[in-house]
């Protein structure tokens, strides 16, 4: 299991022009706005749980963006979970 960043629509205000998170995020390609919804959202499979959005957003006082754990074996994002243990800060891009 492993965490990956998740945003809750209710909370994101990319609608209102923040896009802090997209830019932010050192994956390319990894948070991308709906443009239907006009939200956020993360790419499971290129996100890499380094937080830095959760981070950036939080700063930002929106709190829309949650770290939530993965199983493995299905790529499904198990909200109701507690979180998995975080990498450290840069752990992720360790190669």
């Amino acid at each position: 299991m492993y965490n990956i960043a998740y945003v809750e629509d209710d909370k994101c205000v990319a609608n209102k022009g923040c896009r802090l998170c997209i830019m932010y995020c050192p994956e390319a390609d990894c948070i991308k706005l709906d443009t239907r919804k006009m939200k956020a959202f993360v790419v499971i499979e290129r996100c890499k749980g380094c937080e830095l959005c959760v981070v950036v957003c939080d700063a930002a006082k929106h709190n829309a963006i949650i770290m939530a754990p993965v199983d493995g074996a299905t790529g499904e994002i198990m909200l109701d979970k507690h979180k998995a243990e975080a990498a450290a800060l840069g752990q992720a891009y360790q190669g």
